[in-house]
C-alpha cells in the first residue's frame, strides 16, 4: 500500500501545482530546472540541520527533566518539603515549560517553504509528467526497445545511468492506462510486475498492479491471460472490491466464446494465454507509420550505389557571390531527387551559443498551422519549443540571415523570421510538409509572400542518438551535425509543390537537438528562381 504523505509533502505538491505547463518539451529550458534543484536540496539540508538542532535541544530538556520527575515522584511530599525543590518546580512550571512550548513550536521549515515558493512558478505539472511519461513510450516504439532495456537505463550514446523502479515502471502503466493505452499499459505493468517479482523496493502493491495488468490485458483482448492473472490478484486480496466481479465476468465471456466457435465449426479458441510482450501495437492516424519509424532507427534507407554515385561534393561561390568568393561554402549532396544539400561550416560556435542565448528565454510550445482556419494551434506530433528571431534583435541574427541569402540566391526579404527550436523528452515532429497544399489555401495568406518555396535548415548541435531529419518517401535519412545546414526546395518552379518533401524530425533518443530555420517564400524570388515551363520542372 502507498504510505499517506506528511503535511510538508502536502505543503510541497500545493506549492508546485501553479506551473509553466510544457517544460517536457524543451531540454535546453529543462536544465534551469536541474539547476533549482540543486538549490532545493541545499535549502532542504539546512532545513534538516535546524530540525535536528530544534530536536536536540527538545530531547536535551527530556532527558533532564526525565532525572527530575523520576526523583520528585518517588516521594513527592518529602521532594517538596525542600524549599529549593518547591521553588523550580513552581519555576519550572511557569517559566521553563512555557520556553519549551516556545521551542517546540518553532517552524524551521519557513525559510524552506519560502524557497519553494519562490521556484515553483517554474516546476513542471501534471501535464509536463504525463508528457514525459508519453515521450518515453514514444521513443520505446519508435527505436523498438523493450521495457527491460528502459528500466535498466540501457540506452545507446548513454553516459549517465538512469533506472527506473517499480514504483515509476506502475506509474507509467498507470499514465498509460489513463490514456486508454492498454497496450503501453501493459508493456509496463507488466515490467513492474517483474521487478516486484524479483524482491526489489516498493511502494505500490502487487495487487494494483495485478488489478491494472488484468484488464489492460483484456482490452488488448487475452482473455485466458486476464482469467489467469486476476486470479492471482485474488489469491494475494480476496477482498478486493474488483477481482471477484471481473474474474467471473472473464471467465463467463470466456465460455461464451469457446461455446459460439464450437457450434461455427471454427477452430476452438485456445485457452492457452497469448505471452506478456506479444500484442500487436496498434495501428494510429499516421499511415507511414512504419516507414517513418523504421527510418529513424537507419532501417530502410534507399541510398544505393548507383545513387551514392550520383552525389559529388563541391565549392559553392554563391553564383559568384562577392561575399563568398575568398571563402566559399563546403557543399555536399545528401539526395539527388528531389536534391537535398549540406553546407559544413554554415554557423560557428560563437553564432549558435548567441542565437541560443537569445531565443532561449522566448522559448515557448512550437504550433502548427491548422489546415481548414490558419491559426496556429500546439499539437501532439509536434513536440518541441520554439522561438523567432528578428534580423534587428542582434548583428548575428542578421549575418546568418545574409548567409542564407547569399548561399541560396533567394532573397530573405520575404522570408519567415529565424525560427530556432529545441527539442525535449522524445521531442519530434512527424512527418509533414513545410508548404501550403491546394486544400489549404489560405495558410499564410496574412503573410502576403505566397507558399514556402525552399527550407534552410541549420542544425546548432550534435545528437548522441535519434533526432534524424527523414523523408518517408524517397527513403532519406539525414542525422544532425553541428554547425551544418541543409537546403531543399519545397516547390517546383511551376510553384506546385514537391510532396516527396514530406518530412519528420525523428524523436531526440539521447540528447538535446537544437535547430533554426528559415522558410523562404515565392515572393522576391521571380527573377532569381524564374519559372520552369512544366509542372514538374
Amino acid at each position: 500500500m502507498r504510505k499517506y504523505p506528511s503535511l510538508l509533502s502536502l505543503a510541497l505538491v500545493c506549492c508546485c501545482w501553479s506551473v509553466q505547463a510544457e517544460v517536457f518539451t524543451s531540454i535546453g529550458q529543462m536544465t534551469d530546472l536541474i539547476y533549482t534543484e540543486k538549490e532545493l536540496v541545499q535549502s532542504l539540508k539546512e532545513y534538516i540541520k535546524a530540525e535536528e538542532s530544534k530536536l536536540d535541544a527538545v530531547k536535551s530538556w527530556a532527558d533532564k527533566l526525565d532525572v527530575v520527575t523520576r526523583a520528585s515522584t518517588l516521594d513527592p511530599e518529602g521532594y517538596l518539603a525542600h524549599p529549593v525543590n518547591a521553588y523550580k518546580l513552581m519555576k519550572r512550571l511557569n517559566t521553563e515549560w512555557s520556553e519549551l512550548e516556545s521551542l517546540v513550536l518553532q517552524d524551521p521549515s519557513d525559510g524552506f517553504i519560502s524557497n519553494m515558493t519562490v521556484h515553483r512558478q517554474y516546476f513542471p505539472d501534471q501535464e509536463d509528467e504525463k508528457g514525459a511519461a508519453k515521450a518515453l513510450m514514444r521513443l520505446q516504439d519508435t527505436y523498438k526497445l523493450d521495457s527491460e532495456s528502459f528500466a535498466r537505463g540501457k540506452l545507446p550514446g548513454m553516459h549517465h545511468n538512469a533506472i527506473l523502479t517499480v514504483d515509476d515502471c506502475y506509474d507509467m502503466g498507470k499514465t498509460a492506462y489513463n490514456e486508454a493505452d492498454y497496450y503501453h499499459a501493459v508493456l509496463w505493468m507488466q515490467q513492474a510486475l517483474r521487478q516486484m517479482d524479483a524482491e526489489e523496493e516498493h511502494v505500490v502493491s502487487k495487487a494494483d498492479v495485478l488489478d491494472y495488468l488484468s484488464y489492460s490485458v483484456y482490452q488488448m483482448g487475452d482473455l485466458p491471460r486476464a482469467i489467469e492473472l486476476t486470479r492471482r490478484l485474488v489469491a494475494i486480496d480476496s477482498s478486493h472490491q474488483r477481482a471477484g466481479g471481473n474474474l467471473r465476468y472473464f471467465e463467463k465471456l470466456l465460455s461464451k466464446q469457446l461455446n459460439e466457435l464450437n457450434q461455427e465449426g471454427q477452430e476452438p479458441a485456445t485457452e492457452e494465454p497469448i505471452q506478456l510482450g506479444t500484442y500487436k501495437r496498434p495501428n494510429d492516424y499516421l499511415p507511414e507509420r512504419e516507414i517513418y519509424e523504421a527510418l529513424c532507427r537507419g532501417e530502410g534507407v534507399k541510398m544505393t550505389t548507383e545513387r551514392r554515385s550520383r552525389l559529388y561534393c563541391r565549392y559553392h561561390d554563391g553564383n559568384r557571390n562577392p561575399r563568398l568568393l575568398l571563402q566559399p561554402m563546403k557543399e555536399e549532396d545528401e539526395w539527388d531527387s528531389p536534391h537535398i544539400v549540406r553546407y559544413l561550416n554554415a554557423l560557428s560556435d560563437q553564432e549558435i551559443e548567441k542565437i541560443k542565448e537569445l531565443a532561449k528565454p522566448r522559448l515557448a510550445r512550437a504550433t502548427v498551422r491548422d489546415p481548414i482556419t490558419g491559426v496556429l494551434t500546439t499539437a501532439n506530433y509536434r513536440v518541441s519549443k520554439s522561438a523567432w528571431l528578428e534580423g534587428e534583435e542582434d548583428p548575428v541574427i542578421e549575418r546568418v540571415n545574409q548567409r542564407i541569402e547569399d548561399i541560396t540566391g533567394l532573397t530573405t526579404q520575404t522570408a519567415e523570421l529565424l525560427q530556432i527550436a529545441n527539442y525535449g523528452v522524445g521531442g519530434q515532429y512527424e512527418p509533414h510538409f513545410d508548404f501550403s497544399r491546394k486544400e489549404e489555401p489560405d495558410a499564410f495568406k496574412t503573410l502576403g509572400t505566397g507558399n514556402r518555396v525552399a527550407t534552410f535548415l541549420n542544425y546548432m548541435s550534435d545528437v548522441e542518438a535519434g533526432g534524424a531529419t527523414v523523408f518517408p518517401d524517397f527513403g532519406a535519412a539525414i542525422y544532425p551535425k553541428k554547425g551544418t545546414a541543409v537546403f531543399w526546395y519545397n516547390l517546383f518552379r511551376s510553384g506546385e509543390g514537391d510532396y516527396r518533401t514530406r518530412h519528420a524530425a525523428c524523436p531526440v533518443l539521447v540528447g538535446s537537438k537544437w535547430v533554426s530555420n528559415k522558410w523562404i517564400h515565392e515572393r522576391g524570388q521571380e527573377f532569381r528562381r524564374p519559372c520552369g515551363l512544366t509542372e514538374v520542372d
